[in-house]
């Protein structure tokens, strides 16, 4: 097949376009991930005292979880027209692409950092770029680790779970093997990237800073779990406009068989 076939033809442009915006979010997401946000002060609202396992804490979250949701979401867009084979793929190459990612952070910053560049930003109130660079790239890192492990086991139970749910409902409710499978996975992911990355990461190397207490990440996770769950249900719309956009663009024969062929791809 010619390369102006490939690129012309519908279901195979889409995949194109759908992997591109998959590995696009995964990247972003591990990069912001480093920072933690108050939703409350980013919403305006006073501070809310919450107390989970003898820990006293309150609405903050890593930037990522502003983008694991979406990309779930898109696992199970993904998964209904191109199966199981597809969404492997897709997660195989985002891997690739996270630890090759991992890899040039962890080289650049070994790197020895010009002299006149460590202090450039210090009227900003960043004394030394190096230590800031290292700080905030390198705890990243762990997240990074993390999320490889975690987005793996998280990929396998949402696509195992999403099929299941097909597999006794046929192809009516949409919404509940879509959510039912990002509720799922993404129990299993915001539990494991937050251990590797604040808990045992810390622990084993001299990046990220002091390593949390177990009620810490209990809490804190339980508090990222249940604003994933409120994003995903609060997203179930959005699974449903995809249906219907990717519908149209492939045209309703396509589209119908793209979703019988997808539940035989293993």
């Amino acid at each position: 097949m010619s390369v102006s076939n490939v690129i012309n033809n519908k279901s195979t442009r889409l995949f194109l376009i759908l992997a591109g915006f998959f590995v696009c979010n995964a990247l972003i997401a591990e990069f912001i991930a480093v920072k933690i946000f108050s939703l409350e002060g980013t919403l305006g609202w006073n501070k809310i005292h919450l107390y989970l396992f003898n820990y006293e804490g309150s609405l903050d979250f890593p930037a990522g979880v502003l983008l694991w949701p979406i990309v779930f979401v898109m696992t199970d867009i993904i998964n209904e027209y191109y199966g199981k084979r597809g969404i492997r793929f897709l997660s195989y190459l985002t891997v690739g692409l996270i630890a090759y990612a991992f890899a040039m952070i962890y080289i650049s910053i070994s790197f020895v950092p010009a002299s006149w560049w460590i202090g450039q930003s210090a009227d900003k109130g960043v004394p030394d770029m190096q230590a800031a660079f290292e700080a905030i790239l390198g705890q990243g890192m762990l997240i990074i680790v993390g999320s490889i492990i975690a987005f793996l086991v998280a990929q396998i139970v949402d696509v195992v779970s999403f099929h299941r749910i097909k597999k006794i409902t046929g192809e009516n409710k949409i919404w509940l093997r879509a959510t039912g499978s990002t509720l799922v996975s993404q129990l299993v992911d915001s539990f494991v990237v937050t251990y590797i990355a604040f808990v045992l990461g810390p622990q084993l190397t001299n990046l990220g800073g002091e390593p949390w207490a177990i009620n810490q990440f209990f809490a804190i996770s339980s508090v990222q779990y249940i604003y994933k769950f409120i994003v995903a249900i609060a997203l179930t719309p959005v699974i449903y406009l995809g249906h219907y956009l990717m519908d149209n663009y492939l045209g309703q024969e396509l589209a119908k068989e793209m979703k019988e062929k997808a539940t035989t791809w293993n």
